[in-house]
């Protein structure tokens, strides 16, 4: 009998060849042959797959935040003890730092798939937003949680709150990247910031 292929298998396996790829060399670099060559199959085969290259650029990316959101799991359960509000939001904030293989691809490839879109009309047609939408209003909710159980002022902003600790994320993981500073030093600021955010009121809600 034929042996039954796995399609989304190996949709993830010609994915991760890319992003290998594309972790040394930055997507721009990054052509079909090199992705074939990765992952040891043919051209046609993955054509078979994606059609164009920015199909798989897209279906990579998505790809990228799904094995994200896994490691971000995985790093609120690794104590043990009923997630609060706080530990989720460390865990997102901390895991979008560069700080090991995976992640420094991470964070490469979104900011090459960003840069890419600014002047490629075939990938900025693609919502390239909706997984940061989708962070963003996570975090939201995870502070709005926070507030109703006075563990943060209540007088303020928290869209702008979420929206300023992402900001400030996506820049401090670029300064780890350039090796302007250290894993260390980069968690040091957000921690900062988290505290300040995380000031209990003085006095609880009614």
């Amino acid at each position: 009998m034929p042996k039954r292929v796995d399609h989304e298998k190996r949709r993830h396996q010609i994915a991760e060849a890319l992003l290998r790829r594309a972790g040394t060399r930055g997507l721009h670099a990054v052509a079909m042959r090199d992705v074939a060559d990765e992952a040891g199959i043919s051209v046609p085969l993955i054509q078979y797959y994606f059609k164009t290259k920015e199909q798989l650029l897209h279906f990579a990316l998505g790809y990228l935040a799904q094995r994200m959101g896994e490691r971000v799991r995985k790093r609120v359960r690794a104590d043990g003890t009923s997630p609060t509000p706080r530990t989720i939001i460390e865990a997102i904030l901390a895991e979008a730092l560069p700080t090991d293989d995976e992640s420094r691809t991470f964070h490469l490839v979104y900011t090459s798939y960003a840069t890419l879109a600014l002047t490629d009309p075939a990938l900025a047609t693609q919502p390239l937003l909706r997984d940061p939408d989708a962070m963003e209003d996570l975090l939201l909710a995870q502070l709005a949680a926070a507030r109703e159980a006075g563990q943060t002022p209540r007088d303020i902003d928290l869209r702008a709150e979420v929206v300023g600790l992402l900001a400030m994320s996506a820049g401090l993981g670029t300064s780890v990247l350039v090796g302007q500073r250290s894993v260390d030093a980069a968690w040091g600021v957000l921690s900062h910031h988290i505290d300040r955010v995380f000031t209990p009121e003085l006095t609880p809600a009614p």
